[in-house]
């Protein structure tokens, strides 16, 4: 019996250093196979782009940081985005978006809502609290406070923007000479909500400022652009536009079906921004919206915010090609409607990380837009928009 007793023993201690190591290790193996950096030579940042890229206000509307167990606050060896990497690239606000659901075998033409759910297994391997793993909004709660808890420990590199106040404060100190990022928080997809206007309230006071309505499904506010109903927004999700434009929050239409995004522009008259995205009109896939529903996204005072991942630029994701998709953004909706929407560690494979976005400067200033237009672009209109949403 004691022979037994030890084996058993050594056996459960072999499961509890397997299961440790795995714990370990694979959530960074995942995050490394989903967010790869393109290995590449340095792109040339001439003198003059450098400079210019000094005085720019940048500022990114989407990356997905929050998902992946590191800690921003330090520099890693893999994923896009952290503390160090955006100061060194000169990023003055960076949006970071909470994903809570995500459809295995996601795709840009059809998903349904009843696949498995990437993020549990995720959520459970990474060791976020057991609230999260059954409840997307606690998923967006969760990724709230691991910002904040950055922000806490980092005040002199971070600061979590909530207001108008809080955005006006942080410009002022970068227009000084100061190189904290200004951190935004928002939700890739209401569903976040569960169904429950009233959570809305919790989604506020965790931070939250950027709503996008949709991600790769339809939910309980209409129809995605990569879902199968193709309907507009439900009743549910009307109601969600009007909490979003009563509380001084921003509306994200990225994902969500043309058909939302139609009956959003006829019921507001709100600026709306779709956060990260390609133009048709450069790359026509489904991922990106037909120009002339970005036209009208435009008409708002909104923005478009242009990513950096091949599919929607229908090339390779290199500073020249996504200068030159910013380039025909610009000519298909005018300079004040076109902004960056990196997608950063959204499981998405770049050709650069956040640190190196001095080459996209030296791209714009060689691609023949004036400097002017690259500081509107680079996070001018970002600003604008900004100003005129919150509170």
């Amino acid at each position: 019996m004691r022979l037994v007793k030890r084996v058993l023993a050594v056996l459960l201690a072999f499961v509890v250093v397997a299961v440790g190591a795995f714990l370990a290790i694979a959530p960074g193996y995942v995050e490394r196979s989903r967010n790869e950096v393109v290995p590449h030579d340095p792109y040339p940042v001439s003198d003059t782009a450098r400079a210019l890229h000094n005085t720019l206000m940048v500022g990114d509307w989407h990356a997905d940081s929050l998902l992946w167990q590191r800690d921003i606050s330090k520099r890693a060896t893999r994923g896009h985005v952290d503390l160090p990497r955006l100061i060194e690239g000169g990023v003055a606000l960076q949006v970071f978006s909470a994903v809570t659901k995500s459809p295995a075998g996601q795709n840009y033409s059809s998903n349904s809502a009843d696949t498995f759910d990437n993020i549990t297994p995720l959520a459970i391997g990474q060791l976020w609290p057991p609230r999260t793993w059954d409840s997307l909004l606690e998923r967006a709660v969760y990724q709230a406070e691991r910002l904040h808890r950055v922000a806490k420990r980092a005040p002199d590199r971070l600061s979590v923007i909530t207001s108008r106040a809080d955005l006006e404060a942080h410009l002022d100190m970068r227009a000084n000479g100061g190189t904290a990022v200004g951190g935004l928080l928002g939700i890739e997809g209401a569903h976040a909500l569960e169904g429950e206007i009233a959570n809305m309230e919790q989604l506020e006071a965790a931070g939250h400022r950027v709503i996008g309505l949709h991600h790769f499904f339809d939910n309980e506010l209409g129809g995605s652009l990569h879902g199968v109903s193709g309907e507009g927004l439900t009743e549910f999700g009307r109601a969600v536009v009007r909490e979003i434009e009563a509380r001084g929050m921003v509306l994200d239409l990225a994902h969500s079906h043309a058909n939302v995004a139609r009956d959003v522009i006829a019921m507001t008259d709100m600026p709306v921004i779709v956060s990260h995205t390609g133009l048709h009109g450069f790359c026509p896939v489904q991922r990106n919206f037909e120009d002339e529903v970005m036209i009208a996204v435009a008409q708002t005072g909104g923005v478009i915010g242009l990513g950096y991942w091949g599919s929607i630029l229908c090339r390779d994701a290199t500073p020249d090609a996504i200068a030159a998709m910013i380039v025909q953004a610009v000519d298909t909706v005018g300079a004040d409607h076109v902004s960056l929407g990196s997608d950063f560690d959204g499981s998405v494979k770049t050709a650069f990380d956040t640190s190196e976005l001095p080459a996209l400067t030296h791209a714009l200033t060689a691609a023949g837009l004036d400097d002017d237009t690259i500081a509107k672009v680079m996070g001018g209109n970002m600003i604008r928009v900004l100003r005129a949403r919150l509170n």
